[in-house]
């Protein structure tokens, strides 16, 4: 497996307000779907403005390492449908829709394909997503509950009816729905336990799959049904990704400048289009219009007492503001953020604390009280949200350093350099 090289960064400072309009990369959640569904097509598929950063190349690896043609830059990528085969070896690096997309896929291929990644990866729940497919008849190492594991493929998956705990991943029920459309009785999800987080990504999933065709019931609470059948070819164009706009229209608020973002959808399923009601909530104006959506601060931070638990990806970003807001920030609804890239709600805690900050852990979130930051080295932890937390609070605490930048490769090919631009 290849892992990016550490970047160790000096944070730049903003002693002015940040006035500027970042265009922004592809949506590495819509791309690595269109790549599933464009793979499982009846004929070829053209992705145009795809985000070409590491979560999706390793997608774009998994998918030609099972058979399939895909090739293209950063402009359009064209994905050939063929018949999935092992033997195969997927290298899912740190990217949970590659570890938890790709094995129901998979299963759907003639041969064994093996799975592992980052030493991070290895401890990201996969267990409930690995049940749910051994009781639709997938051949999985008997006692795998997370990476590395291995699966036999032979070449079809019955599907019906399968319960599931998604309670730690809206991703378990996602990747049961993009690849239920080609097991033979299709399938029908039925979450089980603790409400889903992130339930935005869930919708993504449904409406891209009726985009192509795909027979899709969601109108129970907590169960989605998909019917077996075929998978139209669907050229789409990729929307700018608007959880990465967090740093960028954060910026923006906590300097008191103006940032715009073009191309920002009127409607979309993305989570990161919470951004708006999120920032307004801090004191940001928000505004839509032709240009797109800008962002502008003033010279007070009001804290908040939000429940982020459909969006939790934003929630590095939004502590950052917290930790230079006025007043107390209450995060709620975030417990499932102990599983993803890092213990995010644990590693935001001891980064601000270091430099200062009061923040407390609570059992779903973070509760941070204002305090002066001083400089010192933020801890990324291989988490591309964790770097983009550090970028937001250089900007107002001179002197901080972040020990690895490259990790914004995950989701940003070229963070840093972004960040320059709109700062020059």
């Amino acid at each position: 497996m290849v892992v990016p090289s550490r970047v160790d960064w000096a944070a730049p400072y903003a002693g002015t307000p940040v006035v500027a309009t970042v265009t922004l990369p592809g949506s590495k959640s819509l791309t690595n779907r269109a790549l599933i569904l464009a793979a499982l097509a009846d004929e070829p598929s053209v992705i145009t403005r795809p985000l070409l950063a590491r979560d999706t190349r390793l997608m774009m690896a998994a998918l030609s390492a099972l058979g399939i043609g895909v090739e293209g830059d950063k402009d359009d990528v064209s994905v050939t449908p063929a018949p999935l085969r092992g033997p195969a070896s997927v290298d899912c690096g740190l990217a949970g829709t590659v570890m938890r997309f790709v094995p129901p896929v998979a299963a759907l291929a003639t041969g064994a394909v093996s799975f592992d990644g980052d030493a991070r990866a290895r401890e990201r729940p996969m267990g409930a997503l690995l049940d749910a497919l051994r009781a639709l008849g997938v051949d999985i190492d008997a006692h795998a509950a997370s990476l590395p594991f291995a699966l036999m493929g032979g070449g079809s998956v019955e599907g019906g009816v399968v319960a599931v705990d998604a309670s730690s991943s809206s991703q378990f029920v996602s990747a049961l729905l993009l690849a239920g459309v080609r097991y033979d009785r299709g399938v029908d999800v039925r979450h089980d336990g603790k409400p889903v987080p992130s339930q935005p990504h869930i919708d993504m999933t449904v409406s891209m799959l009726r985009e192509r065709g795909v027979d899709v019931d969601d109108a129970e609470p907590n169960r989605w049904r998909v019917a077996p059948g075929r998978v139209a070819a669907y050229d789409v164009a990729i929307e700018p990704d608007l959880s990465n706009a967090a740093p960028f229209l954060a910026a923006a608020l906590v300097t008191g400048g103006a940032v715009t973002v073009p191309d920002w959808p009127r409607s979309t399923t993305q989570a990161g289009d919470a951004l708006r009601w999120v920032l307004e909530l801090f004191g940001a104006e928000v505004s839509h219009d032709q240009a797109g959506l800008t962002v502008a601060g003033n010279a007070h931070i009001q804290g908040v007492d939000v429940d982020l638990h459909e969006v939790g990806e934003l929630t590095p970003v939004i502590a950052a503001v917290g930790a230079l807001a006025e007043s107390p920030c209450h995060l709620r609804g975030l417990a499932h953020l102990r599983g993803h890239e890092t213990d995010r709600l644990a590693a935001l805690a001891a980064e601000l604390n270091a430099l200062g900050g009061h923040v407390e852990e609570t059992e779903d979130g973070l509760v941070i009280s204002p305090r002066p930051l001083r400089a010192g080295t933020f801890h990324a932890y291989g988490d591309h949200r964790m770097a983009q937390a550090a970028a937001v609070l250089g900007l107002k605490v001179e002197g901080l350093r972040l020990d690895d930048v490259g990790v914004t490769e995950k989701t940003h090919p070229d963070f840093p350099g972004a960040w320059a631009t709109m700062l020059s």
